[in-house]
C-alpha cells in the first residue's frame, strides 16, 4: 500500500472516530469532558511522560476513540505493552478494531482490580487517566485513587486535564500533584498532572 493510500485510510478511521466521539458526547457530555478527541500535540506531551520497565504495561483509563492511544503507540509503547480500558461498549469495539495488538478492556475504571487480568496486577508502569475526574464528588475520586493504587502500588497516574491548578484536591486524597506538561495546541489547551500517594 502506497503511503498516500495508508494516509487516506487513517484519515477515514479518524473521521469516523469523531463523530462516535460526537455521538457519545451528545449522549453523555459529563462522562466524555470534551466536545472533540485530544490532539495528537496533548498524546505526545502524555506519551514523552510515561515510565515503563521493560516487563510492565502502560494502562490507558477512559480512552474514547483512542487519540491518546495512537500517541502512546507512536511514541514507542509496544502495542503488546499497552492496555486500555474503556467503559462505553461503542467505544470498546471501536478500538479494538483500530488498535491491532493492543489489549482492550470493556470495562470500569474505578474497578481495576476486576477490569484487568491478574497477571497485570503489580506490573502496571504508568496509569494515563483521561476521565474528567474534576468533575466527579471526592468520594468518587477517592474510588479511582484507590482502584489505580490496587493495581500499581506506589506508581501514581497520569491525568489530562484542562485545569491549569490541580483538578484533584491532593490534601484530601492522599496525593501529591505536579504539572508535567502544557500544551497551548489542543482545544482547550491541556495540562499533564502527575500524582502519587503522598509520604
Amino acid at each position: 500500500m502506497s503511503g498516500i493510500a495508508a494516509g487516506e485510510q487513517r484519515a477515514q478511521r479518524e473521521a469516523g472516530g469523531v463523530g462516535l466521539f460526537l455521538r457519545r458526547w451528545a449522549a453523555n457530555p459529563l462522562q466524555m469532558g470534551s466536545i472533540v478527541p485530544s490532539s495528537p500535540a496533548l498524546g505526545r506531551k502524555i506519551a514523552a511522560l510515561v515510565e515503563r520497565g521493560p516487563d510492565e504495561v502502560v494502562v490507558e483509563l477512559g480512552a474514547g476513540t483512542g487519540a491518546v492511544s495512537r500517541a502512546l503507540l507512536e511514541g514507542g509503547v509496544p502495542a503488546d505493552r499497552l492496555v486500555v480500558v474503556e467503559i462505553v461498549p461503542e467505544m470498546a469495539r471501536h478500538l479494538a478494531r483500530e488498535l491491532p495488538g493492543v489489549t482492550v478492556i470493556e470495562g470500569d475504571a474505578f474497578a481495576l482490580a476486576e477490569a484487568l487480568p491478574a497477571a497485570l496486577h503489580g506490573r502496571v508502569g504508568t496509569a494515563i487517566c483521561g476521565i474528567p475526574l474534576v468533575l466527579l464528588p471526592t468520594a468518587r475520586q477517592r474510588a479511582f485513587v484507590e482502584a489505580v493504587e490496587a493495581v500499581a502500588p506506589g506508581r501514581g497516574f497520569l491525568l489530562y486535564t484542562y485545569c491549569v491548578t490541580s483538578p484533584l484536591p491532593c490534601k484530601a486524597l492522599g496525593l501529591t500533584g505536579r504539572r508535567e506538561a502544557f500544551t497551548p495546541l489542543n482545544f482547550p489547551p491541556a495540562s499533564v498532572w502527575r500524582y502519587r500517594r503522598a509520604g
